[in-house]
């Protein structure tokens, strides 16, 4: 009786094993029109690409265009062209169409015909894609130097942004602070804003407002905003291009011992903007002109120039850069051109 009870035991040990066996070695299939089969989970399928997640390659990213054929072995949601919802689990149809087996009955439809997909579970990449999201950044440096001169800088920086489908929102503020021999040489602070909106493909309004202080130039209040127009020259996933063109106001206060007057006034403004993704690794280059209407003689020019890399998978980077600052006025006894090189541990969070 014992024995029969535990033959009995184990056949249902044997079963259930085998179920959980089938279990784990479920799996989504891809195949494409050449034939290759691509096992794992299917992600999503958005803007013409399906991507397939599996554990001997991570993301494998495949154009919808050449998928014949996909099979799932748990519901996905579909969006289709024509905007209709279908709910199901998926296999091939012997036309050649896709079988979606749902619990509102079963939907056939044709590879090319599916607009997105994504997880039940999940939301639609389109809605996720149209949502604002807010990245951010904080950096740190400090940096000295003893023997033929003594030196101690530092410098903190801390920047939001939040992009959306068709706009972006910066605002940032920055501290730098040199002593060289027991002097200032570098004792600037600035905050600010810019915001860009696209109405069409390649063409922008923007604003910005920028305000701050350096000492070293005897500049104690300065102010600079702008607006006008952008096109954007190259557009690209991991390279953009664009040139701003429009007006802006100039807002300077001089401290008593600069004996220099304020100065405010409109003029122009002109900037050029390029971004390049290289890997994990980004290149800034940001140029802007400003001269003023009534004396084109009196202008500024601020140039910034950044690298980035990542010194870990997700929050720490490394920022180098330089930074320079041209007055064609300044007062009496200051250089025209300030520059400042930098060297910053940077941690990020947020969306990337």
């Amino acid at each position: 009786m014992n024995l029969l009870k535990f033959s009995s035991a184990l056949k249902r040990s044997a079963v259930l094993l085998a179920a959980f066996c089938a279990a784990r070695l479920a799996a989504d299939v891809l195949v494409t029109t050449d034939g290759s089969r691509i096992v794992g989970k299917i992600a999503n399928i958005h803007e013409g690409i399906v991507t397939v997640v599996t554990g001997y390659a991570g993301e494998i990213k495949v154009k919808q265009a050449l998928v014949k054929s996909i099979e799932t072995d748990r519901p996905v949601a579909f969006r289709m062209a024509n905007g209709a919802r279908v709910i199901g689990t998926v296999s091939a149809a012997p036309d050649g169409r896709l079988k979606i087996a749902g619990r509102e009955g079963t939907t056939y439809e044709t590879i090319d015909h599916i607009a997105a997909s994504w997880a039940a579970a999940d939301e639609d990449p389109d809605v996720v894609a149209r949502r604002k999201k807010w990245s951010f950044e904080a950096g740190v440096d400090i940096s000295g130097e003893k023997g033929n001169e003594n030196q101690l800088g530092t410098a903190m920086d801390l920047k939001a942004d939040r992009k959306g489908p068709d706009d972006e929102l910066q605002a940032y503020t920055a501290y730098d602070r040199q002593v060289t021999n027991g002097e200032k040489s570098v004792d600037q602070f600035k905050v600010g804003v810019d915001y860009s909106d696209n109405f069409s493909e390649a063409t922008s309004w923007y604003v910005r407002d920028e305000v701050g202080y350096n000492r070293v130039m005897d500049i104690t209040f300065d102010e600079v905003a702008a607006t006008g127009i952008g096109y954007d020259l190259i557009k690209e996933k991991n390279q953009t291009l664009t040139v701003r063109g429009g007006v802006s106001y100039r807002d300077y206060e001089y401290s008593a011992e600069a004996n220099t007057p304020a100065f405010s006034g409109a003029g122009a403004d002109f900037e050029l903007q390029y971004a390049l993704q290289v890997g994990k690794a980004q290149l800034t280059d940001k140029v802007a002109y400003l001269p003023e209407f009534q004396d084109t003689a009196n202008f500024i020019i601020n140039h910034d120039l950044e690298y980035v890399i990542p010194i870990t998978k997700s929050l720490w980077k490394l920022s180098f850069g330089v930074a320079n600052s041209y007055d064609s006025r300044p007062v009496a006894g200051v250089e025209s051109l300030e520059t400042l090189y930098y060297t910053r541990l940077v941690l990020t969070w947020g969306p990337k």
